[in-house]
């Protein structure tokens, strides 16, 4: 795993273009400890700059820049690819002579062999990586098939810059931050900012599975770009041509092909464990390790004292069936808000998934330990386990038995009387309804009903789930919200029925741009590689043709998965409700965080900076504190992003 940078200048040359790599390199020194390079062709004006994490061929053979053999390309890389070995060895009839074992020199040799698009598509891994071709004069920005690894790309002035991460990019002279109100507008509705968009004007993300091609003297806007591999095809050709056999035979078909792929990713030259939360997604990646290994695996929990938190005595029970050798550590909550103000340069653009602070830990833990770790990342969005596709299957199915028109007029009424009304009108009914019902029960929540009520398509209902914010852009000022994959009906997959629909719409949007992200900052800040086998595009592919009856049943999802992981650990371990990773920013907010949070979004601070409707925030801010409503994720989003624009 390393970090990767580079710039090219179509204008006057810089003072000192190679110093100016330096300190865009330096910026990523945590992606990659063990070694740095810098490649610099003056007449081009185009730098690449590249830091390593040695894990594969941890001799100087690994170096990077690397240029091929016949000296036509010039690469920087980061990521791993799993399936170097086979390459390699169906080049061997080539009559190419390889001076190290790295996959890097294997990749270039593929490139020189076949040509940029059908290598990459042969390539099985999580990859970003920067090639230049010297006889097309072509630069190629290429990121892998589900977006593990970042790469962001933008003009600033006369110089494209491109790199892991903005904190590289914004080293170089020619870089102007304004920020994006748009991007902004989209992260308070959700928590992260999709891809392409980035929070800065102009610097944009190459999105998962797809080349970004620069020719010198093109037309900066206006790159080529060409996808090599579509989520849209992957799960419309699978949920088209579904597996006809019985559930026994789907099980070993998944085992089989889960055990190779895992195998291929404990592939290292450094020491490697494994996150366990003992939960079904990383239970199972971890039962397939130590079936592989003649020695005990390492794995890696992090517990909390508050029960509703802790998955630590689950993972202990998993470990200790499964014979690893377990590392657990118990955080106090002074240990995870220690994490809090490394939040907004450890994820580089504002970020508010609050499951990145135990994230960070768990990632600092193992890191003491091991250099790699395989994680069960993916098998919720793949194999349906969320508890909202449960919930906003039953929801759209209720909607569905009234005809749009009539709950459009529905809605319609309902919102015509204020939320005050409707409040006044609740009141008396909380003293004779149940406390779990009436305690739910406001003004606010009524017109939340009809929101939901009035939505004319799945996906509409499914965007309406994952809001933050329900009116982001009247938040922003001068904000404009654009269209995400959850919005834009062009990019949505021909799918039929609403639990694949609300998975496609995850694979494409909450993976690469919310869960992705949080590994991958949460990992690299402490310098380890994370890996997840369920990323593999194999499996993607096969799990989208696992028909719905075997997704979810009896109330519960990952259904097909719960019973291959029973081959391996007893369904008493691991059969419990899912507790998601999280930490309490609710009560946090109110309590130990209330001091910085408060001074964060106090009216002033947010009048005088100019990007937020200060009455709105402030609202929620007292509605929270007052205990009248949990309003933690929207505030989070807010403090997320004065936090960030406060360490800029």
């Amino acid at each position: 795993m390393c970090g990767i940078v580079g710039f090219w200048s179509q204008g006057p040359a810089l003072v000192d273009p190679c110093a100016s790599l330096s300190r865009m390199t330096e910026a990523i020194r945590h992606r990659g400890p063990d070694d740095e390079g810098q490649w610099y062709d003056q007449r081009e004006q185009l730098a690449f700059g590249h830091r390593r994490l040695s894990i594969l061929d941890l001799s100087a053979e690994g170096h990077q820049p690397m240029e091929s053999s016949d000296g036509r390309f010039v690469i920087i890389f980061n990521g791993e690819i799993y399936n170097f070995r086979d390459l390699r060895a169906g080049l061997n009839g080539r009559r190419i002579s390889f001076r190290g074992h790295s996959d890097t020199e294997v990749m270039l040799a593929v490139i020189e062999s076949r040509g940029l698009h059908e290598a990459v598509r042969s390539f099985s891994g999580m990859f970003a990586f920067a090639l230049y071709d010297r006889k097309q004069r072509s630069l190629h920005l290429v990121r892998d098939r589900l977006g593990e690894k970042p790469l962001y790309y933008g003009w600033m002035d006369h110089s494209l810059l491109f790199g892991s991460e903005l904190k590289a990019l914004q080293r170089h002279p020619a870089w102007q931050g304004d920020i994006d109100r748009g991007a902004l507008s989209v992260f308070l509705r959700h928590g992260y900012i999709p891809g392409p968009l980035s929070i800065y004007r102009g610097i944009h993300k190459v999105l998962p599975g797809t080349i970004v091609t620069f020719r010198p003297n093109a037309p900066r806007e206006e790159p080529e770009i060409v996808e090599y591999w579509s989520a849209r095809d992957a799960a419309e050709a699978g949920t088209s041509a579904p597996f006809q056999s019985d559930v026994p035979d789907v099980l070993d078909r998944m085992d089989a092909l889960l055990r190779e792929i895992v195998g291929r990713e404990m592939v290292a030259d450094v020491p490697l464990g494994a996150f366990l939360s003992g939960g079904i997604d990383s239970s199972l990646i971890v039962a397939l390790m130590q079936a592989q290994s003649t020695n005990k695996v390492r794995t890696f929990t992090i517990g909390f004292n508050e029960p509703e938190f802790n998955e630590a005595t689950f993972a202990k029970s998993v470990a200790e069936h499964l014979g690893t050798d377990h590392t657990e550590l118990y955080v106090t909550p002074a240990d995870a808000l220690a994490v809090v103000p490394k939040l907004p340069t450890l994820y580089d653009e504002p970020f508010a998934d609050p499951s990145q602070i135990p994230t960070y830990l768990v990632s600092e833990l193992a890191r003491r330990h091991v250099t790699v770790s395989l994680s069960g990342d993916g098998g919720d969005e793949l194999f349906g386990g969320y508890s909202r596709y449960l919930v906003g299957r039953r929801l759209w199915r209720l909607l569905t038995t009234v005809p749009y028109p009539m709950r459009r007029m529905l809605a319609r009424s309902i919102k015509m009387i204020q939320p005050g009304l409707w409040q006044a009108v609740i009141k008396p009914l909380q003293f004779v309804l149940p406390d779990r019902v009436g305690d739910g029960l406001s003004g606010h929540r009524v017109h939340r009903v009809a929101d939901v009520v009035s939505v004319e398509t799945a996906e509409a209902m499914y965007h309406d789930m994952m809001s933050h914010w329900r009116n982001p852009a009247a938040i922003v000022q001068g904000g404009i919200e654009p269209r995400t994959a959850l919005t834009d009906d062009r990019r949505w997959a021909a799918l039929e029925g609403i639990l694949p629909r609300m998975m496609y719409l995850d694979m494409v949007s909450y993976l690469p741009d919310d869960i992705l992200v949080k590994v991958d900052r949460a990992s690299m800040g402490v310098s380890l590689e994370s890996r997840a086998p369920f990323m593999d595009h194999r499996v993607v592919e096969f799990a989208w043709r696992i028909p719905d009856a075997m997704r979810m049943q009896a109330g519960a999802g990952k259904w097909i998965l719960r019973q291959l992981l029973h081959r391996y650990v007893p369904r008493e371990l691991v059969e419990r409700p899912k507790m998601g990773f999280g930490v309490p920013i609710d009560s946090w907010i109110r309590g130990p965080l209330k001091e910085w949070a408060g001074d964060l979004l106090n009216e002033s601070v947010l009048r005088d900076g100019g990007f937020f409707d200060p009455g709105a925030i402030r609202q929620k801010w007292d509605e929270h504190q007052a205990h009248e409503r949990n309003w933690q994720y929207p505030l989070w989003n807010a403090l997320m992003f004065q936090a960030w624009m406060q360490a800029q």
